[in-house]
This record gives C-alpha cells, structure tokens and sequence, in this order.
C-alpha cells in the first residue's frame, strides 16, 4: 500500500476516488483544493464525505483557494451548485488539520518514506509546496495525477478542466522532476458510469453505496444533458486504480508541455510521443525533448468496475 496523500477538489468524482484510495492506499492525508467550486465548498464536501463513509480518521487539510496566476473557474453545472450534487448530506462536524494543505504536503514528505501524491483537482497546491520547498521532489515517490488528455479537452476544445483551472500551476508539476503518470480524458472518458453500472453500484445497498449511486446519477443526469454521454466518466478514481493494478491502464512514456499562451489552446497538455522511439534526438529540425511524464494510453474499463464494486462493498 504506497503512502499517500490524496489533493482533491469534491466533486462527484473526487468522492470516488476518496473511496477507492482510503481502502487501498495507506493514505497519510487528504488535502483539498479550489476547483470544481469554491474551496469552502469543497472542503465542506470533503468533511461530508469523510463523515458519511466513517473515514474519519484521515487528516484533511485545507489548501489554497484561488490558481496561482488567472481568475478561479469552477464546473458547477456538472457538480451542482453545492460542487457535490446528489444526496442532500448533513453539514459537517468534522474539525480540519491544523496545517494549511502546503504545509502539510510538505511536512508529510519529511515524515514518511516513499511519499505518493495523487492530485485529482487543479494542482495549485502542489505548485505551491513545489514554489515554497524546491526540495520537495527529492523526497516525493511519484506523482500520479488526473488531468490532461492526448486528444480534446472538455473546458475547451483543447484544455481539460483540472489543467485549465490552473495551467501555472500544472507547468510548475510537469517542470519539477517528480515522476509523473497523467490519467486523462482520452482514458477516462471510456470507463463510464452507466445506469447499468450504477445499477452496480445500487445494489450493494450500504449507506455508503446509496450516496455514491446517488451522486452518479447525479452526475450522469448532467453529463448526459451537457455533452450526450450515458454516464459520468470515473476521472479521477482512475487515478487511484492505476496506482493499484498495473493491468488497468497502460502508459507511454512522453514530453507533457502545458500550453500558457494559446488564445484557442490555454491550459492544453501537449503530449509529444516522438521521443519514445530508441535513441530519438531530432525529428527534421525540431528538437525533441525527453519524456518527462508516462502518459495514460489506453484502460480496461471492466478490471477497474471490479476493483471499484469491490472495494466499495467493504462500506457500510
């Protein structure tokens, strides 16, 4: 079980993820992070979610409430006006950590060995530990992140929504050295939360599991009427699973530039998989970078649902 602290933004499926990795990673924290709404709305989610699962236990540390450069941009007509549409929750009582989420981080990469990181929101608190301890990647493992495609985006044509909430942010992440595995749309967007799979969900009839099916329908009821898709893409609980089983998402080694001026491409992850080829060093007379991120190529969507129904029958 890889040490790890777990950056979200809820968000209907950062909930998820929160579920998968609090049963299968030795999860140290939980920090949290403007992005799909507001901060004070995400760290309420996060407190609820906590609560409602009986995940107490885990420290949860409220991060920094804006991107580093542009103005914050949130996706409320996906998540609801709450950012955690769904089951109506009861407000939180749980207290959160005494450290702000930077700190934290980087507190926590001092104390523990072998230290993952699993962003699935914007990455603005990484970038700001990165910004205040320039040796933090020398003691982070891994950075396993949501975010990104190698195709279109789904704030823009060519953005994805946690680059493009903070694109600064994320070229400070994929400039710092840290290894760095990129799950992103072109993935995500084929493991969806169908009414059948719901269905799944549904049926294993915990309170935990009712919530969760509630949220996803909420969450396909609004992907289904935006973008015409049968149900809600498990973005970033993917991430989580492709730390936990090498099978269910395959990478290829690339270059990952975040696009910073674009009028049409802010905040795009330009993957460039040319360098993968042996001994590449030139394409023509453009210089070809060496790969600083394994990049999500291709999934199973089926040994995903089956570690995802699995562990989420050990809720009550």
């Amino acid at each position: 079980m890889h040490p790890t602290i777990i950056d979200c933004d809820p968000g209907l499926d950062d909930v998820m993820a929160v579920l998968l990795g609090a049963r299968t990673l030795d999860l140290v924290g939980i920090t949290v992070v403007h992005g799909n709404a507001p901060l004070s709305a995400t760290l309420r989610n996060a407190r609820q979610v906590l609560e409602l699962a009986g995940l107490q236990h885990i420290p949860l540390a409220a991060g920094v409430d804006r991107p580093l450069v542009r103005t914050p941009h949130h996706a409320l007509e996906i998540h609801g006006e709450r950012g955690l549409g769904g089951p109506l929750l009861p407000e939180p009582q749980l207290p959160i950590h005494d450290q702000h989420a930077v700190d934290f981080i980087i507190a926590q990469s001092h104390r523990v060995a072998g230290l993952h990181l699993v962003p699935v929101g914007p990455l603005t608190n990484i970038a700001a530990a990165l910004l205040r301890d320039p040796t933090l990647p020398e003691r982070i493992a891994q950075i396993c992140l949501m975010g990104g495609s190698t195709t279109g985006g789904n704030s823009t044509a060519a953005a994805e929504f946690n680059i493009y909430a903070d694109p600064e942010a994320a070229h400070i992440v994929f400039t710092s050295g840290i290894p760095i595995k990129m799950v992103g749309l072109n993935v995500t967007r084929q493991v969806l939360a169908t009414p059948d799979r719901r269905a799944q969900v549904r049926a294993l009839g915990s309170r935990t599991a009712l919530a969760a099916a509630d949220m996803l329908d909420f969450f396909g009821e609004q992907v289904q009427r935006i973008f015409g898709l049968p149900g809600g893409a498990m973005h970033d609980p993917l991430a989580v699973a492709a730390l936990l089983d090498p099978r269910i998402v395959a990478f290829q080694p690339m270059h990952v530039a975040i696009e910073l001026r674009g009028e049409h491409t802010y905040g795009m992850t330009v993957c460039d998989g040319r360098a993968v080829r042996p001994g590449a060093a030139e394409a023509g007379n453009r210089r070809v970078l060496p790969p600083n991120a394994e990049v999500a190529v291709a999934v199973v969507p089926e040994l995903f649902w089956e570690l995802f129904l699995e562990v989420l029958a050990t809720y009550e």
